[in-house]
């Protein structure tokens, strides 16, 4: 078990109940209409997708999140860390909506994937993540290559920053993963 960061579909987006966002995707789309912005709904993909985006949340956040505070402003870290729906599309702010789901509680906030995507990428850039050894695929790609060994062996090879502290790089390559694919792909990520 565990938390994931997960891609959502077009027909878990609009569906309504214990599966589905339908009540945050009515929330986001009746705040985005207030704000005079078209409402967002998810490419429909003919068939099945070609697969969906899934990682593990396990390793510690402690270090991420120092790196994040002597990089990033409160306000940008707030951007990167408190939102429990990304959407691929930009958002001057993060907008906090009164719907809950399973992981958020009581509200829902929304953030931008492009914030998202150039907040990471200014930490990945910081801790010089080797992007082009990490691999890329199937889901738990990521996950794996960090907590598996692929990561210690990169190192000892790649060495800087993100090498010292291997549990923050995750995390900085999650969000950049997770926000670049909710962009290429045109949909929403979430916990689970």
């Amino acid at each position: 078990m565990g938390l994931y960061l997960v891609s959502v579909t077009a027909q878990d987006w609009s569906r309504l109940g214990e599966d589905g966002y339908g009540d945050v995707a009515a929330a986001l789309n009746t705040e985005l209409e207030r704000r005079g912005l078209p409402p967002y709904e998810p490419r429909q993909v003919a068939g099945e997708a070609p697969g969906w985006f899934e990682e593990k949340v396990s390793p510690s956040m402690d270090g991420f999140v120092a790196l994040c505070r002597t990089l990033l402003t409160d306000a940008e870290l707030s951007a990167l860390l408190d939102w429990s729906v990304l959407v691929p599309f930009a958002l001057e702010e993060e907008i906090v909506l009164p719907v809950g789901t399973a992981y958020s509680g009581e509200e829902t906030v929304v953030a931008g994937a492009s914030r998202v995507l150039a907040l990471s990428e200014r930490l990945a850039d910081a801790v010089e993540l080797p992007l082009d050894a990490i691999p890329a695929g199937d889901n738990l790609t990521l996950s794996l290559w960090f907590l598996e060994g692929g990561a210690e062996r990169t190192a000892q090879v790649r060495t800087g920053p993100w090498a010292e502290d291997r549990e923050a790089a995750f995390y900085v390559a999650l969000y950049l993963r997770a926000a670049r694919y909710s962009l290429r792909h045109g949909c929403p990520m979430t916990y689970s």
